[in-house]
């Protein structure tokens, strides 16, 4: 059989048969917020829990600060300690875009170029008091918050919110924010 066949045959259906939910896993598409204003998402969050992941082991204190820049794309920048409060600062800095411009929920971020990642906002507090971010095949997810603790009711209700995104809420790992312990 001809390469350029087998790959109109076998390949193609396989990479379009996993683009069909857009996430490739069999769940319904993963829902943003129907809008998000960028003068008012940026500044400091805290994180209060989030999906395991190698490059945050190890984090307490975790946190994110937003700023925009003047070619409308926003400076992030991701500090945690290391294992505890007195431990090493570790920090990133990375640059967030707009890809869904009617909503603004929908972003990617780079912090190593030319790699970029799905920062979707998919829960929000009205006030800005909280904000949940995803990526469409639910494999991360951060809980953030104005302040270093959450109002027990507040996140339970969050935590409803993401099963109905078919988030599995028992990965959710706590990220310890007693600065000082």
């Amino acid at each position: 059989m001809d390469k350029r066949l087998f790959y109109v045959m076998v390949l193609l259906p396989l990479f379009f048969s996993g683009c069909a939910t857009k996430n490739g896993n069999g769940m319904k598409p993963l829902e943003t917020v129907n809008f998000v204003d960028l003068s008012r998402y940026v500044g400091e969050w805290y994180e209060i829990a989030r999906y395991h992941h190698r490059f945050q082991e190890g984090c307490v204190g975790s946190k994110a600060t937003y700023s925009l820049r003047d070619d409308g794309k926003i400076t992030v920048i991701n500090e945690c300690y290391d294992k505890s409060f007195s431990g090493k600062l570790r920090s990133v800095k990375g640059k967030a875009w707009v890809v869904d411009k009617e909503t603004n929920a929908r972003l990617k971020v780079s912090f190593f170029w030319p790699f970029a990642g799905d920062y979707w906002v998919i829960d929000l507090g009205q006030d800005y008091e909280y904000a949940v971010v995803g990526h469409p095949n639910r494999k991360y997810l951060w809980i953030l918050s104005r302040t270093p603790v959450m109002d027990e009711e507040v996140y339970k209700s969050i935590l409803a919110r993401l099963q109905k995104q078919e988030y599995d809420t028992a990965k959710l790992i706590s990220t310890d924010q007693k600065s000082g312990d």
